[in-house]
């Protein structure tokens, strides 16, 4: 017993002395300013466990930012500086549980190893650190936002995470890369969890099940993790596609998943298109999810991203102007996990420039994303759609005519071509009548004030806007 103690005492005492390490080396890497005001708070939490490290800090705002930032980062530093870490829990100081745990798959290969030495394979109980799944408890039912392109998986994934006999096993969700798949099967994991806290909770990786399967056989020792994932009540593999063209492992992977459905336990599987389009996975397999619900995630439509945004937004606690939203919601289409990134990276840079977010701001802080995600939306264009919404000819917005009924509109069109182009403010001016800079200028800071003070006017442009990037 005094030697389990002291052996605890150094193990903890090895993560004080990497935390130390490793706080030196973020303050190298990071620069005075940024360590300061992000990574400097960070503490150290002792709590006796030996394989988790808990990081605390003082507010959720630090906690998200740091978290997407340099979660992964500190994982990797603790796990090669301590061997036997398996995850970096990093919560806020004042929380009662932690915010988010930074590990891919917790379960290692060397409690594998030891459950396979016992005469029957036991599952390890829930208070059992080891046999907690990686699950983020950002990621959960309430915290998706629903629309039309994800309600169908989203209301499938809360069907099967119900308690009782399952309506139906697999569930086999795809669509292309930050959609929400992941965040299902964390929510699935949770709610499943929730109502049943013995439960035994698998999530992994079909690129970890295929290392670990690998590592088992070269041990010899493929019956502990046999059992290990055969005696799961919710198994849960992301990213299917990797195991494509890898014979061995899809053998494994198709008697393993035949063992669960033959169980009555629950199953769900992820990939980055439908079953049919998987190329180099086995028939066999493929064909064992014709039995459960396959449903797919599409990209967000405009209402839905801008609602992410704001549920973002109101966790975040911070201002931002509703064109400054508008503008990430029409440009950002085709990835949540880029426009929840968008948003994180904008309000960080305030944070640390103590900078106010307007769109002078997003512009310049987000310009590279934004680029890369923009429709190439050209002057003529913009001429005739503002035409036709205020019924004029595209002639009018050239013309010499100065009265008020087509000078708005005017000033609209050159709003948006400053917005939505890249052209230079002459190069705007020469395309409505070969006017000067300075009338463009002044056409996009009148136009700015009236959508803050003229519900018609804002109204007006974002529909311009929405029809221009769609």
């Amino acid at each position: 017993m005094q030697g389990s103690r002291a052996q605890n005492a150094t193990k903890l005492s090895d993560i004080a002395r990497a935390w130390g390490r490793i706080r030196n080396g973020l303050r190298e890497s990071a620069g005075g300013r940024l360590f300061d005001q992000w990574l400097k708070p960070l503490t150290l939490v002792e709590t006796g466990e030996q394989d988790i490290v808990r990081l605390a800090l003082p507010s959720a705002f630090m906690t998200n930012w740091v978290r997407n930032n340099y979660g992964e980062r500190l994982t990797h530093e603790f796990r090669a500086l301590v061997p036997g870490v398996l995850t970096v829990v990093i919560e806020t100081a004042s929380a009662a549980a932690p915010l988010a745990v930074v590990s891919a798959e917790i379960v290692s290969i060397d409690q594998a190893r030891a459950e396979s030495r016992a005469a029957e394979p036991v599952p390890a109980p829930a208070t059992d650190p080891a046999s907690r799944p990686a699950l983020d408890p950002r990621w959960t039912f309430e915290r998706f936002v629903v629309g039309g392109s994800n309600r169908v998986a989203f209301n499938a994934a809360r069907a099967l995470a119900e308690p009782g006999a399952p309506r139906f096993s697999p569930l086999f969700l795809h669509g292309g890369t930050g959609l929400g798949k992941t965040h299902l099967m964390h929510a699935i994991g949770q709610a499943f969890l929730a109502v049943q806290p013995g439960a035994r909770v698998i999530y992994m990786s079909a690129e970890r099940f295929m290392f670990e399967f690998v590592q088992a056989m070269r041990a010899r020792d493929t019956f502990a993790f046999k059992a290990r994932l055969r005696s799961a009540d919710l198994l849960m593999i992301d990213d299917l596609q990797f195991i494509a063209g890898k014979d061995a492992t899809q053998e494994e992977f198709f008697h393993t998943i035949n063992e669960v459905m033959a169980a009555g336990k629950r199953l769900v599987v992820a990939a980055d298109r439908a079953p049919q389009g998987l190329e180099g996975v086995e028939a066999r397999i493929l064909s064992r999810f014709a039995s459960g619900f396959v449903a797919d995630i599409k990209p967000p439509e405009p209402e839905l991203r801008r609602a992410i945004l704001d549920a973002r937004l109101a966790e975040l606690a911070v201002a931002v102007p509703a064109e400054v939203l508008d503008l990430l919601a029409l440009r950002l289409s085709s990835s949540v996990r880029e426009l929840e990134g968008a948003l994180n990276r904008l309000v960080a840079y305030a944070q640390l420039t103590e900078a106010r977010i307007d769109m002078d701001f997003a512009l310049e802080t987000l310009g590279e994303v934004l680029r890369g995600a923009q429709k190439r939306v050209t002057i003529d264009e913009i001429q005739r759609a503002v035409s036709a919404y205020f019924d004029l000819k595209p002639l009018d917005l050239v013309s010499a005519r100065r009265a008020r009924v087509v000078a708005r509109p005017r000033q609209i069109a050159m709003y948006l071509a400053k917005r939505l182009t890249t052209r230079s403010l002459p190069e705007i001016g020469r395309k409505f009548g070969g006017r000067d800079h300075s009338t463009v200028i002044h056409a996009v800071r009148r136009i700015e004030e009236l959508r803050g003070q003229d519900g018609e006017i804002d109204q007006a442009v974002r529909r311009l806007m929405r029809d221009l990037e769609a």
